[in-house]
């Protein structure tokens, strides 16, 4: 009997000893997030050395980069749930290990199809990890005051990964071979895995029901065909092309068909009611609409930098440093801003300045103007990691704690799906609004030429570079114009959609509803239904 007592109360010991160490639990999960924010642009900066290296076909090489998002996007729901089921820290450290694993397979990868199968098992690895770091955060700062700063500081580390990715991966070319961007995950995530089963508690949803399988693959082969075909949209693909419309028609049944079973089980694998909470919807698609901006955004503002002003790829990841330490900036004093403006007046005022830095970035021209681009990449990243801080803490914390891991996992989804619609919506704005420039004929120069040009800028170069003469110079002249007026177009029509956001955003709650901390239960008691345990 005594042994008993003893075994039952130890669970409640040790996740009173975690939540005294729930600064030291955020360190540990924001180390791993920040190596899968960097693993998902690290390898950008390495396109040519593996190139030249592995001999990848055309589709090969889009894979290669591809495949972890795509992975990555399509498996959040799932592990997400997963975790609620299981045990969140479980998931995590399964996470680290298959990273870590999936890294050393990258780094040695002898084929493309080898890179490829690793960069996938990276992706998998990924969507354990992300939802799990925020699932466990909402476990271990029930306060809502805490938590909004422990996102704040979460949502920082976010941004100073994706920014970090091209600088670490531009800095181990120069000195290692291009293996070496994968090994650098191994040696954190072996640390991390010891640091994370001493020091993170282990936390479950209510358990009730059998997990559903079929929903979560399901979840997983909709969101995967979702995700490819607006991945292939953004990557200029026909809309009528057939390996374009499938995946998405396929995609979005098999999600209407998860919708529809989780309406209709008693113990859903999500539970659609968080989505009829105002804050809750409104959250997720405030996250949608932001990323959708920042990533279509951040594509074409690295095409302007490097193609019409001419800076290098170092250059280029140096001018937008100035957005990811305004975005570090904002989620830092986020925690601040929450309580004094609360959600709605934050969110919306966060769309309201991005859209102004977006509408002062129009003022870009052919000539390089520093403290433009330097006044418009400020603005835009407070502004939007404002609304990213202000939509994710509203959106944790309007979720039930037993379904945290699945509301995680929507919240990722979210981001991601934002991020591939961006650059498929805006990249095919900037397109059409570029192409007619050329297209139309460029005087001097033949109307084949200027067709081709008419593609993309990187084209016209080269078409321009091969004409050569004054036929070469006007081409390029003409298609360096035709960009910029591309820009301008795809910068309004990206204000108007970050307008839309500050509408929707008016649906939040005005003021921040701070939690009671939970009182820790006498001996003896029955567990709650979120159990802690370690």
């Amino acid at each position: 009997m005594s042994g008993t007592t003893t075994a039952a109360v130890a669970p409640r010991r040790r996740a009173a000893g975690a939540g005294a160490n729930r600064w030291v639990v955020l360190v540990v999960l924001c180390v791993s997030l920040l190596l899968v924010a960097v693993d998902a642009t690290v390898l950008h900066v390495a396109v040519p050395a593996v190139t030249e290296d592995l001999r990848p076909g055309a589709i090969e090489l889009l894979w290669i980069v591809d495949v972890y998002p795509l992975v990555c996007a399509s498996l959040l729901i799932l592990f997400g749930t997963l975790g609620d089921r299981v045990g969140r820290r479980r998931i995590l450290l399964l996470g680290y290990a298959l990273f870590g694993i999936a890294s050393a397979l990258a780094a040695l990868a002898d084929s493309a199809q080898v890179l490829i199968a690793a960069r996938a098992l990276l992706g998998v690895g990924g969507a354990m990890i992300m939802p799990a770091t925020l699932s466990i955060l909402r476990q271990v700062f029930p306060d809502r005051r805490e938590r909004a700063l422990a996102i704040g500081i979460w949502s920082a580390v976010a941004a100073v990964g994706a920014a970090v990715g091209p600088l670490l991966g531009g800095f181990l070319l120069e000195h290692f071979w291009w293996g070496s961007v994968f090994l650098v995950n191994i040696p954190l995530m072996l640390v991390s895995l010891p640091v994370g089963r001493l020091l993170l508690p282990e936390s479950k949803g209510d358990g009730r029901g059998p997990w559903d399988v079929v929903g979560a693959l399901m979840a997983a082969g909709g969101l995967f065909g979702v995700v490819l075909g607006v991945k292939r949209l953004g990557g200029g693909e026909p809309v009528v092309s057939p390996l374009t419309v499938l995946p998405l028609v396929l995609g979005a049944a098999l999600l209407a068909g998860f919708v529809r079973r989780q309406r209709r089980r008693t113990y859903p694998l999500v539970d659609l009611a968080m989505f009829r909470r105002p804050a809750f919807s409104t959250s997720v698609g405030c996250i949608v609409l932001a990323m959708l901006a920042l990533v279509g955004l951040e594509l074409i503002a690295a095409q302007y930098l490097q193609l019409v002003l001419g800076l290098s790829p170092l250059e280029t990841g140096l001018r937008l440093l100035p957005l990811t330490f305004a975005a570090m900036a904002a989620g830092l004093a986020g925690a601040r801003m929450l309580r004094r403006f609360g959600p709605r007046r934050m969110v919306c005022a966060g769309f309201c300045l991005t859209a102004f830095a977006v509408v002062l970035l129009t003022a870009m021209g052919r000539a390089d103007n520093c403290a433009l681009l330097l006044t418009g990449f400020v603005l835009l990243g407070f502004g939007l990691e404002t609304t990213l801080f202000g939509a994710y803490e509203s959106m944790l914390s309007e979720a039930p704690q037993d379904q945290s891991g699945g509301a995680a996992a929507i919240g990722e989804t979210s981001y991601q799906l934002g991020a591939g619609i961006g650059i498929a919506l805006l990249g095919s704005v900037m397109n059409a609004a570029y192409a007619p420039g050329l297209t139309g004929g460029v005087p001097g120069v033949p109307a084949s030429a200027s067709v081709a040009a008419g593609h993309s800028l990187g084209e016209a170069y080269e078409v321009a570079a091969r004409l050569g003469g004054p036929a070469g110079v006007a081409l390029r002249r003409a298609a360096g114009d035709a960009f910029v007026h591309g820009l301008h177009v795809t910068l309004v029509v990206s204000a108007g959609l970050l307008l839309l956001g500050a509408v929707m955003a008016l649906r939040l709650p005005r003021v921040m509803q701070c939690e009671e901390v939970p009182v820790p239960a006498p001996r003896g008691a029955v567990e709650s239904q979120s159990r802690v345990s370690v």
